[in-house]
């Protein structure tokens, strides 16, 4: 593989990878995540932890980081929807 083509996908890796640091923000900032959709979000995770084993398969180091990031990012959502669900409900029984 060429030092250009490894470029563009370290390139659209960070891109797709970083477009969820927006909304890891916005939850966090609202303390709730009622619009995300659960079974998206786990089969994405599926997918991404599927890319991660395909590129260390390939030892193929764009796709490898971009998509243990995305794992991570995408895993972190997933957690704090659970997380305002459950604290919601704790306040709603006070």
């Amino acid at each position: 593989m060429s030092l250009s083509t490894q470029y563009v996908g370290l390139l659209a890796g960070s891109l797709t990878t970083i477009s969820f640091v927006p909304q890891v923000i916005r939850i966090w900032q609202r303390k709730h995540a009622e619009d995300i959709s659960t079974s998206m979000f786990i089969i994405f995770i599926t997918g991404v932890a599927l890319w991660l084993w395909y590129g260390f398969r390939l030892a193929a180091w764009p796709v490898i980081i971009a998509n243990a990031i995305t794992l991570a990012l995408a895993s972190l959502i997933l957690v704090l929807k659970f997380h305002y669900r459950r604290s919601k409900r704790h306040r709603a029984r006070q």
